[in-house]
């Protein structure tokens, strides 16, 4: 329990907004280098840069054939309307294919409202000319589901494809402009390109034996800009302390490096950030274990294995021999260890899923966690990175099988042509 009442108190820390490039990760930052500083270790800050916009106005009103004022966000980086806004013909496109707008060629001054934001919707929207779309957030009975509204940024991909000046309301109020029949919307948006500063939290413990092999530990300590992010992922950053505290005492073989990622809600960005950086390291990292949301009382333990067959059976002799219980997913982590599978590194993502969290949201909360669960997810990496950063040859090569490489570029949209 010892370690678990510790990662708690962490995540406790940690406990508040600290969205990407603002002040607040800073902070976050900054609290995690006093407790590595407390624990006798020593850390650094990475800088990188992450887009972002600076937005003037964003407002949305049912023009006909009623009047309402509609809450929303802007897409960043998805442009502008002109000076003044624009009056927009409403229309709905549930799945965002070709058959939904039937014979209209053409959706020059009409405002789409999507179910979801895809590659190829966002696409077809562009080959139709279409002058702002909107995406919903949350359920028709969320009363206060606009504390859950924020700001996306346009991923790079899309943007490859052009701009549409973008909207966000809630699932409330989409549903009610549907239902009522709205006609026309006045819809505004000026906004601005900047960049903002965000960071990665690093340190490094020395291997004894095999120094110029190092084992990737990632976690990322950022947050969406709603609730306090504490199982998202205050948690996983809280383990990754953890394990820094405990390898701090008991260093392994192989080169362990500590990563606490910055910006993963925007894109992953810290922990690409980290491989742009130290390029001349990444022959070096021979495995990567990442931990995105630990620690729920209810729901299974969950780990992502991206890699080959060998990655699959290794972790599954392992978790029967230390009886750990846990489901594993051979797929892509959507987490900062994507893109060290992406280079060719075995992962690992460490995860437990639980049906009564939520993330994304004003309820990721403490409740649902617990030093139990924190401690039991510390029991267990800690053992696993062990054996392989102490092993005298790896357990498993570098490289991906053609089937997990595909994956891969499916989910880095490498198979979507603008």
């Amino acid at each position: 329990m010892e370690n678990g009442r510790f990662q708690m108190s962490v995540v406790e820390k940690l406990s508040f907004i600290r969205y990407g490039g603002t002040e607040e990760e800073l902070r976050a930052a900054r609290i995690l280098q006093d407790e590595i500083q407390a624990l006798g270790g020593e850390s650094e800050l990475m800088d990188f840069t992450v887009p972002a916009s600076d937005v003037q106005v964003c407002s949305m009103r049912a023009a006909a054939p009623f009047e309402r004022r509609i809450e929303c966000v802007p897409y960043w980086l998805s442009g502008s309307l002109p000076e003044g806004g624009a009056d927009l013909k409403f229309f709905y496109a549930p799945r965002g294919v070709a058959e939904d707008y039937g014979g209209l060629e053409s959706l020059e001054g009409y405002a789409v409202m999507l179910n979801s934001l895809s590659f190829d919707a966002y696409k077809l929207l562009r080959e139709k000319n279409a002058s702002a779309f909107i995406v919903y957030q949350g359920k028709w009975y969320d009363d206060d589901s606009g504390l859950d509204l924020y700001s996306r940024t346009i991923r790079p991909k899309l943007q490859e494809v052009g701009r549409i000046p973008g909207f966000m309301i809630t699932g409330r109020d989409a549903t009610e402009l549907v239902r009522d029949g709205v006609q026309t919307l006045h819809l505004e948006l000026r906004q601005e390109d900047v960049e903002n500063t965000s960071r990665d939290v690093l340190a490094v413990i020395p291997g004894t034996q095999m120094p110029g092999q190092s084992i990737v530990l990632t976690a990322h300590y950022d947050s969406v800009p709603v609730g306090t992010g504490s199982w998202d992922n205050a948690t996983g950053a809280a383990n990754l302390m953890a394990l820094y505290k405990h390898f701090l005492a008991h260093p392994a073989k192989r080169t362990l490096r500590f990563i606490w990622c910055g910006s993963e809600e925007q894109g992953l960005l810290g922990s690409k950030a980290w491989i742009e950086q130290h390029g001349e390291l990444m022959d070096e990292v021979k495995f990567c274990f990442n931990f995105d949301m630990c620690g729920t009382v209810l729901g299974p333990n969950e780990i992502y294995v991206t890699g080959g067959d060998d990655l699959l059976h290794f972790t599954q002799q392992y978790t029967r021999e230390v009886g750990w219980p846990a489901n594993l997913v051979q797929k892509v982590h959507s987490s900062d260890s994507a893109p060290f599978a992406d280079r060719g590194v075995p992962s690992l993502g460490i995860t437990r899923r639980s049906d009564t969290g939520v993330i994304h949201t004003h309820n990721d909360l403490l409740f649902p966690l617990s030093e139990a669960a924190m401690g039991d997810i510390f029991t267990f990496s800690s053992g696993i990175i062990s054996r392989v950063a102490n092993s005298r040859f790896m357990q498993v090569a570098c490289g991906m099988p053609d089937t997990v490489k595909a994956d891969l570029d499916k989910y880095f949209q490498r198979d979507k042509k603008a």
